[in-house]
């Protein structure tokens, strides 16, 4: 469970009207379904410079999109603060928004990636890939998982590979 008084944000973000683009918004409906105590859960088309405002607000944040690679089912890595941010009016990057958030509101909110492996991105339409679909219930169920331990492990293409990484912001280290 994550420690009381602790607050995690995840974001799920993609266009659910292209295919598997909508793996992170899949995500968030899964984790919204689950109330998981002090987990907060969004969906966008993408990120924004207003998330990062929620970002500030909470003490964990888990950036969920789609992959169009990499490892399957997923992948997690951690993100650290852009020092230098910028965007576009299309996205801004998970790194950007925890730079916005330290530059702006003063939090060094720890981040994590998470990438669901996705297969069908070339088409209009809602609905999964049958392979996305099993992706997505296994980024779901390690990411239940992972928060009620207390602990998310960077899998696939993070830095460290399967190694434990213990945040402040789950275990009241700070």
């Amino acid at each position: 469970m994550v420690s009381p008084g602790r607050k995690v944000l995840v974001i799920g973000y993609g266009n659910p009207g292209r295919l598997d683009d909508g793996l992170g918004p899949a995500l968030a409906e899964v984790l919204a379904r689950r109330s998981l105590p002090g987990v907060t859960v969004d969906a966008d088309y993408q990120l924004t410079v207003e998330d990062a405002a929620a970002v500030a607000e909470h003490d964990l944040v888990v950036f969920a999109d789609a992959a169009v690679s990499g490892t399957a089912p997923f992948w997690v890595r951690r993100v650290m603060p852009a020092a230098q941010w910028s965007f576009s009016t299309h996205s801004v990057e998970p790194e950007c928004v925890l730079g916005m958030a330290r530059e702006m509101f003063g939090v060094t909110t720890p981040g994590y990636a998470m990438g669901i492996r996705g297969y069908a991105f070339d088409e209009f339409g809602e609905g999964l890939s049958p392979h996305a679909r099993a992706n997505l219930e296994a980024a779901a169920a390690y990411l239940e998982l992972a928060l009620q331990n207390g602990d998310i492990r960077e899998v696939g293409h993070g830095p460290v590979k399967g190694r434990p990484v213990r945040t402040p912001a789950l275990h009241g280290d700070a």
